[in-house]
């Protein structure tokens, strides 16, 4: 079920999709497939929203997903994609073929992903299976209500969930497959996912995609 689902470091993944290649938050790519038939970016933070990962990964046919409040800062790269369309927290839409949603992504109680930002993670159907893929947030309403066969969820702590938070998170929504994102690189270390895999509780599946 994951063996389309990459994580590159930190925040970056790309997911396989019938409608092509999907980058979320490409970030330090070391490769230049230009493969992206879509990219989409939680928030404008330079980690999750990089016009040099985003040169590497896009063509002309890309279509870049950014939050609404985020739509001035992206047309820095409005040359390398073929359009941009934005989207606000709490929408269903369907671009070019593929489906997704968002959900809202903030900090409850840290000040670095406010609720009025209006950030976001996104669900993609991906060949059947709804993949939510959380962005930076905290352990909120809005993930525990989440239905989704997979997550990528955020664990570094400190701007985000850490470990067990994510892992109350997952254990609440209770996907097939749980991956750690969003640590190893700028925060977290490769301990954290272990922690996170050992506080995952059946029947998900905990799976460790990022490479150290």
């Amino acid at each position: 079920m994951t063996e389309n689902i990459v994580v590159f470091k930190h925040n970056s993944i790309r997911i396989g999709t019938e409608q092509g290649m999907v980058y979320v938050d490409p970030f330090e790519m070391t490769e230049e497939p230009k493969d992206a038939a879509f990219i989409l970016i939680t928030h404008d933070h330079y980690d999750h929203f990089s016009p040099e990962a985003i040169e590497k990964v896009a063509n002309g046919n890309t279509v870049l997903v950014v939050p609404e409040k985020m739509a001035a800062k992206a047309q820095k790269v409005a040359g390398i994609v073929g359009k941009i369309v934005t989207v606000n927290p709490n929408e269903k839409k369907e671009i070019d073929g593929l489906q997704l949603e968002t959900v809202p992504a903030y900090n409850i109680l840290k000040p670095f992903h406010p609720k009025s930002a209006e950030w976001v993670g996104y669900i993609v159907n991906a060949n059947g299976k709804r993949v939510y893929a959380a962005g930076d947030t905290d352990l909120t309403n809005e993930a525990k209500e989440v239905k989704c066969d997979v997550t990528l969820v955020p664990i570094g702590g400190m701007y985000t969930m850490d470990a067990k938070k994510a892992a109350e998170l997952v254990n609440t929504i209770q996907p097939e497959v749980a991956i750690p994102v969003h640590y190893g690189a700028i925060i977290g270390s490769e301990k954290d996912g272990k922690e996170f895999e050992k506080l995952v509780k059946a029947p998900t599946k905990v799976e460790l995609k990022i490479k150290f």
